[in-house]
């Protein structure tokens, strides 16, 4: 059992670092194209994110158990990588304290509700596409 942890882990963690590079290019992508008056990136990250995670948990449901194994990478990894809750909380909290005080809850409730939207709408995606998985 314990060697099935580690090989979880060691996938949590190149997922991780997958998904951290992919927010940070991102973000900076994002910037470029932008500016700076907004926190796209994260913005953008999240609610990728939010889609992503709903669409991979319908996709591999029932698929053996090597799913443990893609859970590992893709979701706690990749994504947990990719997704930015702490980032969110902070850009709030700069927004809300900057001249643009009310972007703040812009921010936060499109974020909120898009991501939930989004993680939903993944979900429906992958339910409607999932070729079914042969039992064994």
């Amino acid at each position: 059992m314990a060697t099935i942890w580690w090989q979880q882990l060691i996938l949590v963690m190149c997922g991780g670092a997958v998904g951290a590079a992919g927010r940070f290019w991102l973000g900076g992508a994002l910037l470029r194209r932008l500016g700076e008056g907004f926190p796209w990136g994260t913005l953008a990250a999240n609610l990728i994110g939010s889609f992503a995670i709903g669409f991979l948990a319908v996709w591999l449901e029932g698929r053996g158990p090597q799913v443990l194994y893609w859970r590992a990478f893709l979701i706690v990894g990749l994504l947990g990588g990719l997704t930015t809750y702490s980032s969110l909380m902070l850009e709030c909290l700069l927004l809300a304290r900057s001249p643009r005080a009310g972007m703040a809850l812009v921010y936060l409730g499109t974020t909120l509700a898009a991501g939930l939207l989004l993680v939903w709408l993944g979900t429906r995606l992958a339910a409607g596409i999932r070729p079914p998985f042969p039992l064994a």
